[in-house]
């Protein structure tokens, strides 16, 4: 990646330059002045080349790791969530190319994908417009689906919070075969919020998964921390918390540092005793540690937050190999007193 020197060395050699056909442009040097300025500009030439070199090396490194991972991933990933399903819900703005991995992570671990659930920007309008339309929606499938709407924890995001409850509802479980809405009532309730144009469903979600991935936005929002699409992205992911075996919130690596991005923002809040986070997703790297977060938590582990800005750790804890129950055979054959041949049984 540049770093700041790269760019300082570059700056600096610009304007030096600049200088210099500034100063022979309008006045006649002594050639001292004139062999200084030459030797520092060829200085600062060098020092370019040097940085761009090595950040050369860096990329040739991080392409190197790339690889090794994506090689690794499917050993790394195996039979970590072995007959689990999980379910996708996408932030508006979030990247179909970080969504698509994780799927494909998952799979590699064993799990099902049960679809996806693209929430759209009307569902972070918390104009008063929006807010009637949410209230008669929730009302409706609440009394409907016979379903009791918790107390608002913020009231500027109330309308979205009883969204989230119900749309849960319709698409995960505490544990597997859990009572709950029906196939239909679940394709309904997640219908007509698509129908008012606060969602989108692709796959079958309402084949309720106990483990969830919500993917943030590419961009951090502009007002910062206290944005309405930050605002119900907590509200949002302490339903889905609720309603799951295990929650994680990946977000990309370019958006990791800043303060108002979905994963710092969540960090930073107390839902972040309830939900995972890895701030590095778009990478090989960061979407085992996403399926490895949804492994560590389904078996006991504490949410943590993940990834390379503010995380708590590179990645969750490495997990134990999963033992295989297929024998093998030796080919070694070992002798009976009788002279015969015996073939023996290994386990692993």
């Amino acid at each position: 990646m540049i770093d700041f020197r790269y760019h300082l060395v570059s700056i600096v050699a610009v304007f030096l330059a600049l200088a210099i056909g500034i100063v022979l442009g309008s006045t006649a040097l002594q050639g001292d002045t004139l062999d200084v300025l030459r030797s520092a500009n060829n200085s600062l030439t060098n020092h370019l080349n040097a940085a761009t070199a090595q950040l050369g090396t860096y990329g040739q490194l991080v392409n190197a790791n790339d690889q090794f991972l994506l090689t690794a991933e499917p050993k790394l990933l195996a039979g970590m969530l072995t007959g689990d399903k999980v379910v996708l819900v996408t932030e508006p703005g979030a990247s179909s190319g970080i969504t698509d991995s994780i799927g494909k992570a998952a799979v590699l671990a064993g799990a099902t994908v049960t679809g996806t659930v693209a929430l759209q920007p009307k569902f972070n309008d918390l104009s008063g417009a929006t807010k009637s339309t949410l209230d008669a929606i929730n009302t409706e499938l609440a009394t409907t689906d016979l379903v009791e709407l918790t107390p608002a924890a913020d009231q500027q995001t109330v309308y979205q919070q009883n969204a989230a409850q119900l749309i849960a509802a319709a698409i995960l479980n505490n544990t597997e075969g859990q009572l709950g809405l029906t196939t239909p009532q679940a394709q309904a309730l997640l219908g007509e919020y698509a129908k008012s144009g606060f969602l989108t469903t692709s796959g079958a979600p309402w084949n309720r998964a106990t483990l969830a991935v919500i993917v943030a936005p590419q961009t951090a929002p502009p007002d910062g921390a206290s944005d309405p699409a930050d605002q119900v992205l907590l509200a949002l992911t302490a339903q889905f918390a609720g309603a799951s075996a295990a929650t994680v919130l990946a977000g990309p690596s370019a958006t990791s540092g800043a303060s108002s991005s979905a994963v710092s923002v969540l960090r930073g809040s107390s839902v972040s005793g309830q939900v995972s986070s890895v701030d590095n997703a778009d990478t090989t790297l960061g979407q085992i540690s996403t399926i490895w977060a949804l492994a560590d938590q389904q078996a006991g582990g504490k949410p943590n937050s993940y990834g390379v800005s503010g995380a708590s750790a590179v990645s969750p804890p490495v997990p134990s190999p999963v033992p295989s129950a297929t024998p093998t055979v030796s080919s070694t054959p070992t002798t009976k007193a009788t002279g015969g041949v015996k073939k023996t049984v290994k386990t692993k």
